[in-house]
């Protein structure tokens, strides 16, 4: 057995042997295929592949833009991370759209802040009056008005005697109405007006003549505003003024909610963006403030703002936002050319998908009235400096202390002084004007700025402070708007630096 088993042994292994040889043996490729090989052709063109498709920045046709506003809604809601369901119908909004958790308000109260989202400019830069419940001048130029002028249809509804024509923000719409049997309280809110609001928008727009062609619709709730009440329907949230404001905003959420479930079933509503928003928050007992105005604390001037419909592609945009871009995103989105002068920017190439960018710094203001003191805010970074005036600056570090709790205007006074800077820069470039109207103003002037431009060169008002950048060019509408700061309105304190507790 052992000598067959060598033999077939070595019988296998010759035969391995022999075709590995063969192997070697094998006849080589003709020359022609081992000489150095011909340069490549060049790779195919990009360019006969079809490009893709770009992405878009915009809306294919113009919009119908409806824009709802809440007042005193704080920007602590539960889509942002409250965690009482006070919104349901808003939160499951949010969840279908662009949302901006860091979203600021132009002011802090609303006769400041509902004339910068009608017209993209600062209240300080408008002509105004100088009382509380501000009237706007003719000379002040609104986007509905450059809407009336295309033929496009503006109208609004409101619940509160503040808006009654004869203060200016009516200028430019079609229709301007107000829920029946309210009063005038100038201290509060003494009317529950949400199914009245849901009602009487649902009569305007269901009336074809307003709606039939393209439109911008402007809602103003009142309800969250102080009083507080408690509505029955609602969850029970306590009864401190912060749990009956809640049941405030869960009613007026409810009647949105009815709006909302209309519109959806009107022809008009696919090509309609909405907009939800607030024209300042509310404050309940920080920095010992209730309410709202006098200050421009984060709880007076942080609001929510909510982006839905017009194809845009629901998602969170994290960085700071101001309500003075608003206008101009509202007429780009119903493809109106966006007039010079608006000193915000359209938010609309974000809205459709591009990147978004840095805005900051983030400015905030109260113009002074007969009641309120002049404020300047602005927001850069993880910092906030607060001007309020008399040379008294405040500066807080809004990653560390978002309550504003920690004065830190002496501790950093580099970051104190770049901060000031920045402020100082953002106004140099802001053509402000004073009241006028010759009352007493809160710090004790008087009111005695243009109600409109001047008539002659000579008579335009002067640059703003001495030193300070020189004002912008006036825009197409300059017989209109503001063209230059008046003297010494650029800067609430002095330039030299200094430290408040």
């Amino acid at each position: 057995m052992a000598l067959r088993f060598t033999s077939v042994l070595g019988i296998s292994i010759a035969m391995v042997v022999s075709l590995l040889g063969c192997e070697e043996r094998k006849a080589p490729e003709p020359a022609a295929r081992v000489s150095p090989p011909e340069p490549a052709p060049p790779p195919e063109a990009p360019s006969a592949a079809p490009p893709p498709e770009p992405t878009p920045r915009g809306p294919a046709e113009p919009l119908n833009v409806l824009l709802i506003t809440i007042d005193s809604l704080r920007a602590d809601m539960p889509w942002t991370g409250y965690p009482r369901p006070i919104a349901p119908n808003l939160t499951e909004l949010a969840n279908d759209s662009v949302v901006y958790p860091r979203a600021y308000s132009a002011s802090s109260y609303t006769a400041k802040s509902v004339a910068t989202l009608l017209t993209g400019r600062f209240a300080s830069t408008l002509y105004r009056d100088g009382y509380f419940f501000a009237k706007y001048s003719s000379a002040n130029l609104f986007f509905p008005e450059i809407l009336s002028e295309r033929g496009i249809a503006s109208f609004s509804w409101h619940a509160h005697l503040y808006f009654q024509r004869g203060k200016g923000l009516d200028q430019g719409f079609t229709e301007w109405r107000l829920v029946p049997g309210i009063t005038f309280n100038p201290n509060t809110d003494e009317h529950v007006t949400s199914e009245k609001m849901t009602k009487l928008g649902i009569e305007l727009l269901d009336n074809p003549k307003l709606t039939d062609g393209q439109f911008f619709a402007w809602a103003h709730y009142m309800d969250p505003h102080d009083q507080y009440v408690k509505h029955e329907e609602s969850p029970d949230f306590g009864r401190k003024n912060r749990d009956r404001y809640d049941s405030e905003v869960w009613h007026t959420d409810y009647w949105v909610g009815k709006l909302l479930e209309f519109a959806r079933q009107k022809p008009w509503w696919k090509k309609t963006v909405l907009i939800v928003s607030a024209d300042h928050g509310e404050a309940f007992g920080e920095h010992g403030m209730y309410k709202h105005a006098f200050e421009v604390w984060e709880v007076l001037t942080r609001v929510p703002l909510i982006v839905h419909g017009g194809g845009i592609t629901p998602r969170r945009i994290e960085q700071r936002r101001s309500h003075i871009d608003l206008a101009p995103t509202i007429l780009e989105l119903m493809k109106v050319p966006v007039p010079d002068g608006m000193q915000g920017k359209s938010l609309v190439p974000e809205l459709y998908g591009a990147e978004p960018e840095s805005r900051e710094p983030i400015l905030v203001e109260l113009a002074e009235d007969s009641h309120n003191p002049p404020r300047r805010a602005l927001i850069s970074g993880r910092y906030k400096i607060i001007d309020f005036g008399r040379n008294r600056f405040e500066l807080y570090d809004l990653e560390a202390d978002p309550g504003e709790e920690k004065n830190l205007a002496k501790e950093l006074p580099e970051e104190l002084a770049r901060m000031r800077a920045l402020l100082a820069e953002k106004y140099a470039t802001l053509p402000t004007v004073a009241p006028y109207g010759g009352m007493k103003l809160r710090e004790g002037g008087i009111a005695r700025g243009p109600s409109g431009p001047p008539k002659t060169p000579e008579s335009a008002p002067k640059a703003a402070a001495s030193g300070s950048a020189a004002a912008p060019s006036p825009p197409k509408n300059a017989e209109r708007a503001p063209a230059a700061a008046t003297s010494g309105a650029a800067a609430l304190s002095p330039a030299a630096p200094a430290a408040s507790e």
